[in-house]
């Protein structure tokens, strides 16, 4: 059943971040703006994951453009990055967002729009379309952009928690690009 979950995983996520728009107005309704901004990125960004691994398409595109050809990222890998880096940091956010500072629910902007800034990058290096493109073009930016200003024109948006958002939006991708940049070389020498 795991091995089912690894490979589907983005199929049920798309359902579930549909549900979880349907429900937003009603689930949001009385949380502060910078909560609702933060649980926002949770559905829009698994809508951005169903373009970008439907058919396991983003994984056989890193594989043959970043791996050289190798497997540098197999299924677990995704799956792992996908839930625990991405839906768990953003459920995270909200929970610091809520019961800590709002300043926090800037992990979860900021960690969208440094994956659509790196789609951007790859679509310049490479030339051509990859498999999230569209969406982290068209979602992230806009509602990143108008999260950062909101954000700030509430007083949760200082310095300081711009570059916590940033930083760990950094950190969680450059750990990313690392973990295969590892797995490469290590392909590559045996």
């Amino acid at each position: 059943m795991f091995d089912r979950l690894v490979h589907n995983w983005v199929y049920g996520g798309f359902l579930a971040g549909l549900a979880l728009l349907a429900l937003y107005p009603l689930l949001a309704e009385h949380w502060s703006e910078p909560l609702r901004l933060t649980f926002l990125f949770l559905p829009i960004y698994i809508v951005h994951q169903y373009e970008e691994h439907d058919a396991d398409r983003f994984r056989l595109f890193f594989n043959r453009t970043i791996g050289g050809g190798r497997e540098v990222l197999k299924p677990a890998a995704v799956f792992i990055i996908n839930i625990f880096g991405v839906w768990g940091v953003i459920v995270a956010a909200c929970y610091l967002s809520a019961n800590v500072n709002p300043g926090f629910g800037l992990i979860a902007v900021y960690l969208a729009v440094v994956n659509a800034v790196v789609h951007a990058v790859h679509a310049i290096a490479f030339r051509g379309y990859n498999p999230g493109l569209a969406t982290a073009l068209v979602l992230f930016i806009p509602l990143g952009a108008y999260s950062i200003m909101r954000f700030d024109a509430l007083g949760a948006g200082g310095l300081a928690w711009q570059a916590t958002g940033l930083g760990v939006a950094i950190s969680i991708h450059a750990a990313i690009i690392a973990y295969a940049l590892r797995r490469r070389a290590a392909l590559a020498a045996t």
